[in-house]
This record gives C-alpha cells, sequence and structure tokens, in this order.
C-alpha cells in the first residue's frame, strides 16, 4: 500500500475506514496505520498503554473538539495578524498623500503557493463580468500539475463568468486540438466561448476584463505575478489580440493544411526552430512535444530532405524555401 498524500486538515479515505475499524474493533496493530500517519496526526488513534504495537481509537466528539479548538486558534490569531498590518500602514497611508484612492495605485504583486494564486484568480473572476483572455500552453505527454478537483473548479468559475454574460477566449499549441482533457472541457462548459491554436504560444496568460493579468512567475508554476498596472496590462492583452487573429480556429475543426513538398505543416514548425538552432529538447518544449516524437519528425524531415546529417539539414531548410511566406 502506498503512502497516503494530503493536507494537514484533510482526513484521507484509507485512514476514514482504517478509523471506522478500530471504533468498531477497539484497537487496530501500529503495523496497519502506517500508510495513514493522519490517524495519528490528528490524534484519532493512540498507543495503548499494555501495548505500544496495538493503537485505539479516541472518541470521534473528542477528537472533533480538539481539532475545532485548534482551527478557532489560527483563525484568531489571523485576525490579531490583520489588525497589526492595519494599525502598521494606517500612518503610512495617511503619508501618501490625501485624496488617492487606492485601486488607483498600479501594481504588479507577487503570489506565493498555487492556493493563493487560485484564490487571487478566483476573486478576480468573481468580480468580472466581462471578458477573460487566456493562453494555457499543454505539455500533452506530462502529467498535470493540478489535481482533478481544480479543474472542475475553475470550469465552475468560468461556467458562471459565461452565464453573467461574459465571454472567454483561449490559446492552446496545435498539439491539445484532440487532448481527451481539453476536448471534454469545450464538451461542458456552454455560452461566449471560442478556442484558437498555434504551432507556439506564449507562457500562461490570463488577463480579466483587460485590467489585471496573471502570469507565472517560476517554472512550477508555485510564484504568480498579478499585474495591475494598465500600461503593462493593456501590452499583454494587445499581444493576445495579435496571436488570436493568426490562430486556427479548434471548432469546428478547419481544413487539413497541406504539405508543401512533402513536408507536413508541424515539421515546417520543426524546421523553422532548427534552422534557429535549437535542440531537440527546446524544440519538443516550444511545440508541445516529447522529445521521442519531435525526434521521430525530424528524421522524416531529414529523410525527406535527403540529408545525411544535423548540420546539412540546417542547410537544405534554409535553401528550400519551405520556410518562405509563400510557402
Amino acid at each position: 500500500m502506498s503512502r497516503c498524500e494530503h493536507g494537514l486538515e484533510e482526513l484521507c479515505p484509507a485512514g476514514v475506514v482504517l478509523y471506522e475499524r478500530a471504533l468498531r474493533t477497539g484497537h487496530i496493530a501500529a503495523r496497519e496505520a502506517a500508510d495513514t500517519p493522519c490517524l495519528t496526526d490528528f490524534g484519532l488513534l493512540h498507543p495503548a498503554l499494555d501495548d505500544p504495537d496495538r493503537l485505539e481509537p479516541v472518541a470521534p466528539a473528542a477528537a472533533l473538539n480538539r481539532l475545532l479548538r485548534s482551527a478557532r486558534g489560527r483563525v484568531a490569531a489571523e485576525r490579531r495578524r490583520e489588525e497589526r498590518l492595519v494599525d502598521l500602514f494606517a500612518p503610512l497611508m495617511r503619508a501618501d498623500g490625501p485624496g488617492r484612492a487606492t485601486s488607483d495605485i498600479p501594481t504588479i504583486s507577487v503570489l506565493s503557493g498555487l492556493d493563493r494564486i487560485g484564490e487571487v484568480i478566483g476573486e478576480a473572476m468573481v468580480a468580472s463580468s466581462g471578458e477573460l483572455l487566456a493562453v494555457q500552453p499543454h505539455i500533452t505527454h506530462l502529467p498535470a500539475h493540478t489535481p482533478p478537483e481544480a479543474h472542475a473548479e475553475a470550469l465552475a468559475r468560468d461556467q458562471a463568468l459565461l452565464d453573467r454574460g461574459g465571454r472567454i477566449r483561449t490559446l492552446y499549441q496545435h498539439t491539445v486540438r484532440h487532448a481527451p482533457t481539453v476536448i471534454a472541457r469545450y464538451e461542458q462548459i456552454h455560452g461566449d466561448v471560442e478556442a484558437r491554436t498555434l504551432d507556439e504560444v506564449t507562457e500562461r496568460l490570463l488577463v480579466i476584463d483587460r485590467a489585471v493579468a496573471f502570469v507565472p512567475a517560476s517554472k512550477d508554476r508555485t510564484l504568480a505575478l498579478e499585474i495591475r498596472h494598465p500600461t503593462v496590462v493593456g501590452y499583454l492583452a494587445t499581444v493576445f489580440d495579435r496571436l488570436w487573429r493568426l490562430a486556427t480556429p479548434m471548432y469546428p475543426e478547419p481544413a487539413r493544411r497541406p504539405t508543401v513538398n512533402g513536408i507536413t505543416p508541424r515539421q515546417q514548425a520543426i524546421a523553422a526552430l532548427l534552422v534557429e538552432g535549437h535542440t531537440d529538447a527546446v524544440v519538443a518544449q516550444r511545440l508541445g512535444m516529447n522529445i521521442r516524437t519531435t525526434r521521430v519528425h525530424i528524421a522524416k524531415l531529414a529523410d525527406t530532405m535527403g540529408s545525411e546529417s544535423r548540420a546539412q539539414l540546417g542547410y537544405l531548410i534554409a535553401r528550400s524555401g519551405i520556410l518562405d511566406p509563400e510557402g
């Protein structure tokens, strides 16, 4: 059995089952709880006085009261912290000058932690009834960065915006056109929503009502920037608009683009990056493909062009004209 992974205030399903059995039988062996440490962390099980290898259950009501006291203590501590922050910033806000509205001050803030980032984005979405512009780069061969419930929450949040009369425009990479998760999303969501794709897109971007934008500030996305500076947000919205005009609608499925001299559109995109001198790994990352698939495409491209080496392939691509706008 694998060790259950969950937050500090969660009781895993396996732990619930084991705790119920302990309540019925009066005890369980300590080794049985090795994979559910939440039971001892929460104080739901404790070693027997006469046998440390046996765990006995604590009454649910007693455990609940103890946990609630702990939660109330944390809430009280947060309230005291809020009061201290208000006392600290009150004189600073008076020194900032009378009549200056806080909402008028352009800001770029750093958000730390997936929960905090999701909370702030959710608040901005709830306050919106206008427009969401989103760039969602997906690497289809990697596992999702967020659990299924987070995707469900995002779907409900987006649907609520659409129900208020808003609209959503999303850009993806071509590689996710047939991804089951993306297809399922657009089967479930209804309203003024549209998606388009490009060979390459920028890093993740959310622009809400062209007033606030969110961009990642770390590779693992545990840091994000909340941008409320009108000039910067306007610039990001303009970048999105220009990419949107270049992108291909996802639904209905457009006609397949023709090959050029036997070179497929996907191989053309790869060829453009190879000419720029990028490695296989960078090409794969930029186009949202796994590296093995990327190398298969590069091998087919080299075979089609009659190349015998990587250096010769770049030369032949440059000479072939397949990257010319007319092509």
